[in-house]
């Protein structure tokens, strides 16, 4: 029994190319440079025909014309530009998948939604008491870290309880990497017992805290499919028995996600933790007694243009536009206390 030997695929297939065009190609590759009329005759057919044939096999990179000759490519050549061609192609398409696959991911959340309805499932839960709402941020962050917690606290009894009792836990799921704290909180609050001792704990465990006048309501969200609501918006927990809602729609959790940042963008950093100097508080401790530069100077043993330094450095840190703009502010923010 004889050995049959292994079928080879068409080389001229593999171009791409259908019989005519084969037909074609070999007969430019035995000429090398040739005229559409020299082309007709070796095909024996239609000049007509073979101009069409000629400019297809050109399309495809094959061969090239040059002043009305036509000059055969080499073949491996004229097999990397097909190549080449056709992972072009390859590589639009898989670009059309990747953006198709990022465009389902609208549909699979309607879908999912559409589904809920449908099962009577509902995406806001009512939460009641103040260790289930500490305790529910740290489950969250245990099974998913690190979790993006982002939190708003609007008042003097919320942050005073947060001091009181629940900052630890969430000190130490911050130290443990399990939470990345990012909180807002009222200037006014920085003076309450322990406020500020639990505030450097958490900016120790690389938590990020920052303060403003008015703090507009509670709320949170934990990373991007969680949040956290007040009863009524521009409430405070404690007043409610820290009863809240616990919301999972998309949506909503992503507009309170805007809004932090808005917020966090015109908040300032904490008093301690930015650039504040021993110097800039006691030439502003000294001012608020009512004394001038002269004996501020001398009280601290410094020469009066130190003192003029550290009073413009002040007034740079606070944002204030006068001396006396600046002793309120900083009274505000706890640095002469």
């Amino acid at each position: 029994m004889r050995n049959q030997s292994p079928t080879v695929s068409d080389p001229f297939e593999t171009l791409g190319l259908d019989p005519a065009q084969t037909a074609l190609y070999s007969a430019v590759l035995r000429l090398h440079r040739a005229t559409i009329t020299d082309l007709a005759l070796a095909m024996d057919g239609p000049v007509d025909k073979v101009g069409r044939q000629l400019d297809d096999l050109v399309r495809l990179g094959v061969i090239d014309e040059q002043s009305g000759e036509y000059l055969a490519r080499h073949p491996a050549a004229a097999l990397g530009r097909v190549i080449a061609d056709r992972l072009d192609r390859l590589a639009e398409e898989s670009r059309r998948i990747d953006s198709a696959l990022g465009s389902i991911r609208s549909l699979i959340r309607d879908y999912d939604a559409g589904r809920d309805y449908q099962s009577g499932t509902f995406t806001v839960e009512i939460v009641n008491g103040a260790d289930v709402l500490y305790e529910s941020v740290v489950g969250m962050a245990v099974q998913s870290p690190p979790t993006e917690l982002m939190t708003a606290l609007p008042d003097e009894r919320t942050m005073t309880d947060f001091a009181r009792k629940f900052a630890d836990p969430w000190i130490d799921a911050q130290k443990r990497e399990l939470l990345a704290v990012h909180a807002i909180v009222p200037v006014s609050t920085l003076v309450l017992p322990g406020v500020r001792d639990q505030l450097t704990r958490l900016l120790d465990a690389g938590g990020k805290v920052r303060t403003l006048d008015r703090v507009p309501s509670w709320f949170m969200t934990a990373g991007s499919e969680v949040a956290g609501l007040p009863p009524f918006w521009g409430g405070n927990l404690p007043d409610h028995a820290y009863n809240f809602y616990l919301v999972r729609t998309p949506v909503v959790v992503g507009l309170l996600r805007t809004l932090f940042r808005e917020l966090w963008t015109r908040a300032v950093p904490l008093p301690w933790g930015g650039r504040r100097s021993e110097g800039m508080v006691q030439v502003l401790r000294l001012a608020a007694q009512g004394m001038c530069d002269d004996s501020i100077a001398r009280q601290l043993g410094v020469s009066v243009r130190t003192v003029r330094a550290r009073f413009a450095d002040a007034m740079t840190e606070l944002g204030a536009q006068s001396r006396f703009h600046a002793g309120v502010e900083a009274a505000r923010r706890g640095w002469l206390r």
